[in-house]
């Protein structure tokens, strides 16, 4: 389930709810009480573990090829 994040105007607090996408627009209560709340904008970041993940070959053994998209075939 999602994961929204929302400020109340009254106290300043930010807080998060799990709630369906469908209610993502329905009024929250802040945790004190109140109910005069805005939804923030969130973005994701998706990170892994240094040294987690082999680095990308490029295509062609590797050896020089030029580009940086598509392991170099599209770029002379």
């Amino acid at each position: 389930m999602p994961r929204y994040e929302y400020r109340c105007k009254a106290c300043g607090d930010t807080f998060e709810l799990n709630r369906p996408m469908a209610e993502s627009g329905a009024p929250a209560v802040c945790p004190d009480g109140h109910t005069d709340t805005v939804k923030l904008l969130s973005t994701v970041a998706v990170t892994g573990t240094a040294g987690s993940a082999a680095p990308a070959s490029r295509a062609g053994g590797g050896a020089g090829g030029g580009g940086g998209c598509c392991g170099g075939g599209c770029c002379g």
